[in-house]
């Protein structure tokens, strides 16, 4: 059995060490010597560490979770945060904040995509995150159409596991009449819904959360959308894990004015335009293959400016800084009409 003296004298020594982490950090970004605690260099080192010196029996995961919850709020002690995100509360945008994060920051929900990128254009936010694809119904447009056009840099990436559950006011299916939910939420869920509830109207609304808020107001209605919803708005929820594919997962960006360090495992994402000419995508793509650079994404777009012109937006594994990516790229420029670095950051796993 464990001596109380011994877990009590360790519980002093952890709140002293975090109590003297937590000045340090806030002495150096104040000194402005590292002016960014969430680097990838710095998460990089922690991470790293925490793999090799951790033996249990917490997993890695959790003690992963405990240092972020530590930068963000020696961070915030030095200097508020305000990350701007796809709103409201309760959408899976505002889990994915948290994962960047943990809790110590302020919450700047937006209505839409296009309202994070001018939020942290604008200085109102220091960071964005932003949906930018889901594993079965692919890319947000709004996302990409933003990325072409904005100054600020991925900085990071994160990939969620999404699960949907209908939630009500009510306490069974049957009474269900409307289901409120997403347009990608549909798509994901829609095998689902013609299964259990066929007969009930289904309306889009800009954000799952949103859903919920509405169900919340009116008898007969339901939505779809996730646990934490549930608990924000009171609901009950009917049914869960409602979504089609198991493997659905949803990638999402962090983005913002500060450039990511190498890591060591990393990814950039670019967009182009090709010459209009035989063979031009395939000249393109073949300095990536001449270096042995593996492109994990690839995607065309509408050019909004020109008709029946395509961007292509290319992710591809190493950082601006390595010497195979710059080459590669310099060698893909001369084959590009344009080429537009959307950012070098961490790869998320």
């Amino acid at each position: 059995m464990a001596n109380k003296e011994d877990i009590e004298r360790l519980d002093r020594d952890i709140i002293g060490l975090l109590s003297r982490r937590a000045e340090l950090c806030i002495k150096d970004l104040k000194a402005e010597k590292d002016g960014n605690v969430f680097s990838a260099a710095e998460r990089s080192r922690l991470f790293s560490m925490i793999e090799e010196m951790n033996v249990g029996p917490l997993p890695h995961d959790i003690i992963k979770k405990i240092y972020i919850d530590i930068l963000t709020a020696s961070t915030a002690a030095a200097a508020p945060i305000a990350v701007a995100f796809l709103g409201p509360e309760g959408t899976f945008t505002a889990i994915a904040v948290r994962e960047f994060f943990g809790e110590a920051i302020r919450l700047l929900p937006q209505r839409t995509i296009q309202d994070v990128f001018q939020q942290v254009e604008a200085g109102a936010a220091r960071f964005g995150v932003v949906p930018i694809e889901n594993s079965t119904e692919g890319s947000v447009t709004f996302t990409l159409d933003e990325l072409m056009e904005t100054s600020l840099v991925i900085m990071s990436e994160r990939y969620i596991r999404i699960t949907y559950s209908l939630l009500s006011r009510g306490a069974d299916m049957a009474s269900i009449k409307k289901i409120f939910t997403h347009p990608q939420t549909l798509g994901q869920c829609k095998g689902w819904l013609r299964a259990n509830i066929p007969h009930a109207e289904i309306v889009t609304v800009e954000s799952t959360s949103r859903a919920a808020e509405i169900a919340s107001r009116e008898e007969g209605t339901a939505a779809i959308s996730s646990g934490l919803a549930a608990e924000i708005y009171s609901l009950n929820t009917l049914a869960t894990m409602i979504e089609d594919s198991r493997q659905n997962f949803t990638r999402f960006f962090l983005v913002g004015n500060e450039a990511a360090r190498p890591t060591g495992k990393d990814k950039t994402s670019i967009v182009c335009a090709v010459k209009d000419r035989p063979g031009a995508l395939m000249k393109l793509l073949k300095p990536f293959s001449d270096a042995g650079i593996n492109m994990t994404r690839i995607e065309s777009r509408p050019d909004k400016k020109k008709m029946w012109e395509y961007n292509f937006f290319i992710d591809l594994l190493g950082h601006l800084e390595d010497a195979a990516v710059r080459k590669a790229l310099g060698a893909v420029k001369r084959e590009t009409i344009f080429l537009k670095i959307l950012g070098s950051y961490p790869a998320g796993s």
